[in-house]
């Protein structure tokens, strides 16, 4: 609970910082305010916080949190009787406290190793994103990039890179991300129709929003 209204408060203190202090016109507060509740929905649709497995000490920090919901959220692309290498599993405990920086460090050395290991790659762009406070920075990038290229199928690296892109402002580059991923997936994907129905709601979105265009 603590970590929805964290969340909630941030919203508003972004639509309060927009509304008045930048200015924003008034016929863009129904826009931008779509705009933040979709990225609300967007952490709800990834992070998953009212899952069991999420940790429910109310001491818990909320970088602690979103790094437990991460691990576990990228966890299920994956089958579970797959082998994990070592370096992930320490990734994992890093990311898991909130730690991304020494969750990235963990990766890159497992990663020279390892360079095909496309979940190892996944980890790595969340890590950093994580570690940039939700913003893509070149370096995620690159990651998340990798990862595709090691496995075009796996829905994984447009999947988090458009949630992203969403989260930081970045309504255009989200909305071109999940487009990239529909034009890769098979019909019948299981993540189809629900990404559809979300290029749908940027699209009309970015139309009925001068600032987006």
């Amino acid at each position: 609970m603590s970590g929805w209204l964290a969340v909630l408060s941030l919203t508003l203190v972004s639509f309060a910082l927009a509304a008045f202090m930048l200015r924003l016109p008034k016929e863009g507060f129904a826009v931008f305010g779509a705009v933040l509740l979709f990225g609300l929905v967007g952490y709800a649709w990834q992070g998953s916080p009212g899952q069991a497995s999420s940790p429910k000490e109310p001491d818990l920090s909320t970088d602690q949190q979103s790094g437990e919901e991460m691990v576990v959220a990228r966890r299920q692309l994956f089958e579970e009787i797959a082998p994990r290498p070592d370096y992930l599993m320490v990734s994992d405990g890093f990311a898991r406290r909130g730690r991304f920086d020494d969750a990235a460090g963990a990766l890159r050395k497992g990663l020279n190793d390892n360079p095909d290991h496309l979940e190892g790659w996944l980890a790595l762009g969340m890590a950093l994103t994580g570690h940039a406070d939700g913003n893509v920075t070149p370096a995620a990038y690159y990651a998340y990039g990798k990862a595709r290229s090691i496995n075009p199928t796996n829905p994984g690296a447009d999947l988090f890179l458009g949630f992203s892109f969403l989260q930081s402002g970045q309504v255009r580059a989200a909305r071109e991300t999940w487009a990239g991923l529909l034009e890769r997936s098979p019909e019948d994907a299981p993540w189809r129709e629900e990404i559809e129905a979300r290029v749908a709601r940027l699209d009309e979105m970015i139309a009925n929003a001068p600032m987006l265009q």
